[in-house]
């Protein structure tokens, strides 16, 4: 699906293309840096103007992409979408013929005579709302924004490549409002104001096109603040459109948490500086709603509802952002050829997900009880509603055949349970390491055992790793990685829970006010085009104290619609309720109006327990000691 294209005026470009264009013009492509630059200055409709200037090539046709696929994502984002009005130039200032093969890319022909390219760029962020691009738009956090007050570059939404100079060096000039504050982590190497002193020029260097798509960028009217973890600076940078939060009040929740989080790691110190965008939606049509965040090497990108209570967004950065940064571990240490070597056309994917981001989001879990930030209770809870939730998924699903095939159907779906029966899988291991070996080693270590082994410029070869990781640890491990995540035998997590001396039983549990114990207390009717409660309302203490029906559909939750187009956004706030907050419902009843307003309690549902088994030995207590405590 394309968007309709709009004129644009091209002079602004012609003068920055003609600039740049006399730096290269005696030198190869293959010899000299990519040099590119967006003007935040000259945005005309929410679109950015891109000048991109390569040096001389030798052949007669080049092609030039973007990317179809960002690596974090695992679906197909095709950003040469968002392009409009390209046109190359030679070195008359004459239009050569360029045509657009794909959805993201094109050929220039007369290549030799090639000077530089020009192009404006949409945002994705106003297109998650037009119904024009629909389900195939970019997940919030890998997005872009170009508003007056804010503009999140991540840059492979602006900056593509050509298909034989992906190694090459890229220089990046970007101009801007000198009143923006700005936050990159890649390599700053210049900055020059305008002789009036409005426009500041930031210009970075990036070794290849990797480094271009893999640091994100946040201007505008930014809430910046920095802290230091060990020998990490973490810079934190908040764009918050009322105001209604400060990177102050942020930083004190995330430097808590990473502070435990490098205690937990220990000498795992892969980068001297991690960068953390946090965008906070403010809930208009044009806002993003894919609220989450996207993971880099030394960054991650965040995107929050603003509307957030202060302890509801603390909680929700701590899921998302101990997650985040659990991945210098693994991809940035420990990574296959399918991510070093990545094809943004054409990728193919690791068969290995129950690592990267399943192990990722066990150690993000497992950490916070490890360090005291949690109890072992709440640690258990989110273990129960991992399972509950991987239930629910094609539970004997090759693990590896659907990581390989995550872009395909019937797997693509199913990608959701990396982070819950991945996690699982994570748990698992760990568990098996530490019956094996008294307690002395778990995940953690056989992680950063393979760190040492490969770092982040040497990749391991896919179809070797689990017998590595056998050779590294035992049997056991290889016998459970071979039969639940090669092969689809469901896994008994009882059994699991027996050797660390707990056991599974059935009660009163808290939940939260869309679920029941991970299960949706909805039932979508897409006739109707409504979202109904389903029979499970019944057994959600709140619902049924404040008298809800199965069949009652929601009409609107604190004065903002509920319909399918608004539904991630307002059941998203749902979730994040807390006991304690005024809130005002309206239902429809069978054609009759139901209002509620009342305070919310703290809701129960029936559901799974993990408890301590009053049998258990004192091998197996040993051994949950140090499970969770390391």
């Amino acid at each position: 699906m394309n968007k309709v294209l709009v004129s644009v005026f091209a002079v602004g470009l012609l003068l920055v293309g003609c600039n740049s264009s006399k730096t290269t013009t005696d030198k190869l492509a293959t010899q000299t840096p990519i040099t590119t630059s967006i003007d935040l200055s000259k945005v005309l409709d929410d679109k950015a103007p891109v000048v991109i200037n390569p040096g001389r090539f030798v052949e007669e046709t080049v092609t030039y992409r973007l990317p179809r696929v960002v690596q974090g994502t695992y679906s197909v984002s095709d950003f040469g979408k968002y392009i409009d009005d390209f046109k190359a130039f030679n070195y008359k200032g004459e239009m050569l013929i360029t045509n657009k093969i794909d959805t993201n890319s094109w050929t220039i022909a007369d290549a030799k005579n090639l000077d530089y390219i020009t192009y404006y760029v949409n945002d994705t962020f106003d297109q998650e709302v037009t119904g024009g691009i629909g389900e195939d738009v970019p997940f919030s956090p890998a997005g872009t924004n170009i508003e007056s007050t804010n503009y999140v570059l991540n840059l492979h939404g602006f900056i593509g490549y050509f298909d034989n100079l992906k190694d090459s060096q890229y220089s990046l000039d970007v101009i801007a409002d000198s009143k923006f504050k700005r936050t990159s982590a890649l390599q700053e190497t210049n900055k020059t104001v305008s002789k009036d002193g409005s426009l500041t020029t930031s210009s970075y260097f990036a070794p290849r096109y990797f480094d271009i798509t893999d640091n994100p960028m946040f201007y505008g009217n930014l809430d910046v603040e920095e802290f230091q973890v060990g020998d990490i600076k973490i810079v934190l940078s908040v764009y918050s459109p009322n105001k209604t939060h400060t990177a102050a009040q942020i930083k004190a929740v995330m430097e808590t948490m990473m502070q435990a989080q490098k205690t937990y790691l220990g000498e795992v110190n892969s980068t001297p500086r991690y960068d953390i965008y946090l965008y906070l939606s403010e809930g208009k049509a044009e806002s993003p709603k894919g609220f989450g965040a996207l993971e880099h090497h030394t960054s991650t990108v965040v995107v929050m509802p603003e509307a957030s209570p202060a302890n509801a967004l603390a909680e929700s950065m701590i899921d998302v952002v101990s997650h985040e940064f659990f991945h210098i571990v693994t991809p940035l240490s420990v990574h296959s050829e399918d991510v070093h070597y990545f094809d943004y056309n054409n990728p193919t994917f690791s068969k290995h997900l129950w690592m990267y981001e399943g192990v990722t989001e066990y150690f993000a879990t497992l950490f916070q009880v490890d360090q005291s930030l949690i109890e072992a209770d709440e640690f258990y809870s989110d273990i129960l509603g991992k399972i509950q939730t991987a239930s629910n998924m094609n539970d004997s699903m090759s693990f590896t055949e659907m990581s390989e095939n995550v872009l395909d159907e019937p797997y693509a779906p199913q990608y959701y349970n990396v982070y819950m029966k991945g996690a699982l899988i994570g748990m698992c291991i760990d568990i098996l390491i530490r019956e094996e070996s008294n307690g002395n080693r778990g995940i953690l270590s056989l992680m950063k055992e393979l760190s040492n082994k490969y770092g982040k410029n040497k990749p391991f070869e896919d179809d070797k790793l689990i017998d590595e990781i056998t050779a590294m640890t035992y049997p056991s491990v290889g016998a459970f990685l071979n039969t639940h995540v090669v092969g689809g035998t469901p896994i008994d997590y009882s059994e699991f829970f027996k050797k660390v001396g707990l056991t599974m039983s059935s009660g009163k549990v808290k939940t939260n006010y869309i679920q029941n114990d991970g299960v949706l207390i909805f039932t979508p009717n897409r006739e109707t085009m409504s979202i109904p409660f389903s029979e499970a309302v019944k057994d959600n203490s709140f619902w049924t104290d404040n008298g809800v029906l199965p069949g009652d559909v929601i009409k609107t939750v604190d004065g903002k619609e509920l319909t399918m187009a608004t539904a991630q956004e307002v059941l998203t706030g749902m979730f994040m309720w807390q006991p304690g907050r005024d809130i005002s419902v309206v239902l429809d009843r069978d054609g009759k109006e139901v209002v509620i307003k009342t305070k919310t309690t703290q809701s129960f549902t029936t559901g799974s327990n993990i408890i301590e088994d009053t049998a258990a030995t004192a091998s197996q207590i040993a051994t949950r000691k140090v499970w969770l405590k390391g």
